[in-house]
């Protein structure tokens, strides 16, 4: 199993979520974070006064996938997310050694 993890610009997290669910993923985790990377951040005025924002606002997704779908799902990810302008984020690959469904004790391919 794989944990894919991509942090990516706000605006694109709806088109993502749709090609995700169109492709069968029936979960995935959200949160709201900032970083930078070579985009190193932006000057903004605000009231008269500016200053630099170093710290830029992204979505990170997070998906459990089984190895065989790892490519597939990274391929959707990057489709998706891409603007071709910079500051289009980062997709990470994790082996995922067991997962376990709360619920039901399930685990494995089946508890995703």
């Amino acid at each position: 199993m794989k944990m894919i993890s991509a942090v990516i610009k706000p605006f694109k997290l709806d088109d993502v979520k749709k090609a995700l669910t169109e492709a069968g993923i029936h979960g995935m985790t959200i949160t709201e974070v900032k970083g930078f990377g070579r985009q190193k951040g932006h000057v903004e005025l605000y009231r008269g006064t500016t200053y630099e924002v170093n710290f830029l606002p992204k979505i990170k997704i997070e998906v459990a996938v089984p190895d065989e779908r790892a490519e597939e799902i990274v391929r959707i990810l990057s489709d998706t997310a891409r603007t071709g302008e910079i500051g289009d984020g980062k997709i990470f690959i994790y082996s995922l050694d067991s997962v376990l469904r709360i619920r039901t004790g399930e685990g494995g391919d089946e508890a995703l």
